[in-house]
């Protein structure tokens, strides 16, 4: 796997993946960004949050669960001194689909939490994550 990152100006960078994709990151004002883009440490939580709901979706489909819908909301703590890196993160998915499992939505997360998430196991070494989990059976 590779990408690449080149600054644009101030403190605006786009990062390209090795796949052919494009994304701005950006930083806030008071550290000579503009906001055009996420933040770098946005990008890290972000790509925990693609990680897992795809093991979650992936792992939800092969035991025939009909899911229409899946949201995950990341909430993270950071150190207050320099490496500020991530002390505490809640991952929170909300499970939308027809005749869902209840039992088989929660395997799912933990098997993607403890086995299968390769973003939550590199995470966990600096961090403490939390998941919950939410069903919304639609008619």
């Amino acid at each position: 796997m590779k990408c690449r990152v080149k600054w644009l100006e101030h403190m605006s960078f786009v990062g390209e993946s090795g796949s052919g994709h494009s994304v701005v990151m950006d930083g806030a004002a008071e550290a000579g960004g503009r906001n055009l883009g996420v933040r770098p440490m946005e990008m890290l939580l972000l790509g925990l949050g693609g990680c897992t709901a795809f093991d979650v979706i992936s792992i939800l489909r092969k035991s025939r669960q009909q899911v229409v819908d899946c949201e995950v909301e990341l909430e993270a703590e950071r150190a207050e001194d320099i490496p500020k890196v991530f002390t505490k993160i809640h991952v929170r998915f909300i499970v939308s689909g027809k005749d869902l499992d209840q039992n088989r939505v929660a395997r799912a997360v933990e098997l993607s939490a403890d086995k299968y998430c390769s973003a939550s196991r590199m995470l966990a070494k600096t961090a403490a994550i939390t998941h919950d989990f939410e069903v919304v059976n639609l008619d």
